[in-house]
């Protein structure tokens, strides 16, 4: 039920053969946007196109720490993952137009893959199936989604102590000497990215020590987010090999370190490639469905935070009058909304400013869709741009902690319905068991706070 056709087999395999490499790594993203899978000989190629490879089903169960959220050594009442009780196999099929050369490890390619259960059922949680559903439901319309990646991380140089050290000093935004600063180190990545067929567009050094920041072309549907772990993958791999730790955690506790982001921006065009939806024949003037999707993201900005800014450290980075947002609200052209209109014409589109690094980039994209459509079904309107987005007239603030994203979620039933129930669900035991780890820890404020002082 499952099997790839002929012609898929064929084209995955003789494509790993023209790459020159020995091994393929089947890989999903996992619930975190991790990859995780197994390096397949390319002689074995096809009888894993048409048989899949098999993998714990367990992994689908652990939380950002590797602790079981979910049940699984016994049923949790989810249809789905009850199959996989016991840690049972599941069942990982490439999908041959993702395979990419892997240029920090030649003798390597790397492969997507989508989640079925040993019976042939598709699995629903998996977070490439949950941007797929949003999608799907996008081109039911006639529509699809065309967004653009802007990745901001951290890039350290690692000590023989593997202490870390700041690549660059910070403080000079775009700063042309801090960037020669970490030329050699960047170098290696953008050449390795390129190889992969994934060249960032630009590469610039951000506000903060360590801090950078490379752009891609925008792209359609499902393939910015392969993009999106597969870049966060390769620059984290070349980075190590390189004497270098590259962090896309918002907002590392190492110096005085600035905040980091991921703003993605989104945009509708016709399922024909042709017009542009969001324009009207102004240049910068909103249509119907523009506003209509701008006030879906607006409408359940707090409950999406939970797949747009999934981490603890994510809410750290929600401050006023720091080049992030604080609370919901949308502007034309302000750096300090959540939601930012750019552009003008067919490339009119709409920035997400809100999101976290770290985020899923399956999750943070069927957020928006499934946001962007609620508000397209319902006929909303999106209220006045606002130009003092850091005012209590701008808006409602944004959740102020995992917590508080974790209980808006749960009270979202119109999103949670979207994503489907027991995704939702699935989602929600995900974060508690993560919320609820982080609870009951002592963090190095308290120790440095109270060990003394009583």
């Amino acid at each position: 039920a499952v099997a790839q056709s002929a012609n898929n087999m064929t084209d995955l395999v003789a494509a790993a053969k023209e790459l020159g490499v020995d091994r393929v790594q089947v890989l999903f993203a996992d619930q975190h946007g991790l990859l995780k899978g197994r390096a397949v000989r390319v002689d074995y190629l096809a009888e894993v196109q048409d048989q899949g490879l098999g993998v714990p089903g367990s992994l689908l169960a652990k939380d950002t720490g590797g602790a079981y959220a979910v049940p699984v050594w016994a049923p949790s009442g989810d249809e789905v993952l009850d199959q996989l009780v016991g840690a049972r196999n599941m069942l990982l099929f490439p999908d041959p137009s993702t395979l990419r050369p892997m240029p920090w490890s030649p003798h390597s390619a790397m492969v997507l893959s989508d989640l079925y259960t040993t019976d042939g059922e598709p699995i629903p949680h998996s977070a490439r199936a949950v941007a797929r559903r949003q999608l799907d439901d996008l081109a039911s319309r006639g529509w699809q989604m065309r967004a653009g990646l802007e990745y901001e991380f951290h890039l350290y140089r690692s000590q023989p102590d593997e202490a870390v050290v700041h690549g660059h000093a910070g403080w000079d935004l775009l700063g042309a000497e801090a960037l020669d600063s970490v030329d050699d180190v960047l170098q290696p990545i953008v050449q390795g990215l390129t190889d992969m067929g994934l060249p960032p567009v630009t590469v610039e050094v951000e506000l903060g020590p360590s801090q950078v920041e490379l752009t891609f072309d925008p792209d359609m549907g499902i393939t910015i987010a392969d993009h999106a772990v597969m870049v966060r993958h390769a620059v984290r791999a070349v980075a190590k090999r390189n004497g270098c730790h590259a962090t896309f955690m918002s907002r590392p506790a190492v110096g005085d370190s600035f905040s980091s982001g991921w703003h993605l921006h989104q945009s509708l065009v016709e399922e024909d490639g042709g017009d542009a939806v969001f324009r009207t024949g102004q240049a910068d003037d909103l249509s119907d469905v523009g506003s209509a999707w701008i006030a879906g993201l607006l409408e359940h900005a707090a409950a999406a935070c939970l797949l747009t800014t999934p981490t603890v450290t994510g809410y750290k980075r929600f401050r006023p009058r720091a080049v992030t947002p604080d609370r919901v609200s949308w502007s034309r052209q302000h750096r300090g909304a959540m939601l930012r209109l750019v552009g003008a014409g067919d490339s009119l589109r709409v920035e997400n400013r809100a999101g976290d690094p770290a985020a899923n980039p399956y999750l943070y994209l069927a957020s928006q869709v499934a946001c962007g459509l609620i508000g397209v079904d319902e006929g909303l309107r999106a209220p006045e741009p606002t130009e003092d987005p850091y005012s209590p007239a701008g808006g409602d603030l944004l959740p102020r902690s995992l917590g508080e994203a974790i209980d808006d979620f749960d009270g979202d039933e119109t999103l949670q319905a979207a994503l489907g129930g027991d995704v939702a669900s699935y989602l929600l035991s995900l974060k508690r068991s993560e919320w609820g780890r982080f609870l009951s820890a002592v963090t190095d404020w308290e120790q440095q706070e109270y060990f003394t002082l009583f």
